[in-house]
């Protein structure tokens, strides 16, 4: 029986009901302009707002994953998050941060991130053995290929079972890390590596994933 306590970072969350996370991007280049903010004191505005509007956890991105998107370096990355991620943790606003680089997400937690949103699942020793080593949560996403290449004619069989399969085995190697079931939270990556069948398939059968 899966637990109904989500264990991110100093907070807890039942899971009783639908949490909705709010998209702080402090990215040049995001997918949507609106979710784009240059500076920390517009970033913690917005961020103060998403918050009185029901938003449970802030998520922030200083990478874009976007289709096409040209990677940032982790000192770059760390440059545009950590301002954020240390005002929002020192307002005691639950704080993700969308990553992939393990340099960043080890900096991200010794900042005051209660979770890592990580679209390549934790593919490398060093993710796994930070989000380990933390009381941090961690959401590991299904995507196929990388953002440059995603969505060049993106093929499946079966799209509900491979990523599920991926998915399950993604859990299994986080749970072998060290990493409790309770810090764990799966995204099947609409529009990673998908085409608008793919994610509409996936929408119509989100049940099937609490299999997990």
């Amino acid at each position: 029986m899966y637990s109904l306590m989500f264990h991110c970072g100093r907070f807890r969350f039942e899971l009783t009901h639908p949490l909705v996370m709010g998209i702080l991007n402090v990215t040049p280049d995001s997918f949507f302009d609106g979710s784009r903010h240059s500076t920390v004191g517009s970033a913690v505005a917005r961020a103060r707002q998403m918050m009185d509007e029901g938003a449970a956890i802030i998520d922030v991105g200083g990478e874009s994953t976007r289709p096409g998107a040209a990677p940032v370096t982790a000192q770059e990355e760390q440059r545009r998050v950590l301002p954020v991620i240390e005002a929002l943790a020192a307002l005691s606003i639950p704080v993700s941060v969308d990553t992939r680089q393990p340099l960043v997400m080890q900096a991200a937690i010794a900042a005051g991130a209660d979770m890592i949103n990580d679209i390549s699942a934790l593919q490398t020793e060093d993710a796994l053995r930070h989000i380990a080593g933390s009381n941090a949560a961690v959401c590991l996403m299904h995507m196929r290929g990388t953002p440059s290449t995603m969505q060049r004619e993106p093929h499946y069989r079966d799209v509900v079972a491979e990523v599920t399969g991926y998915l399950a085995a993604r859990l299994a190697v986080a749970e072998a890390a060290g990493i409790g079931r309770e810090r764990l939270v799966v995204d099947p990556g609409f529009g990673f590596g998908k085409n608008l069948t793919h994610n509409l398939t996936l929408l119509r059968r989100l049940s099937h994933f609490r299999a997990l």
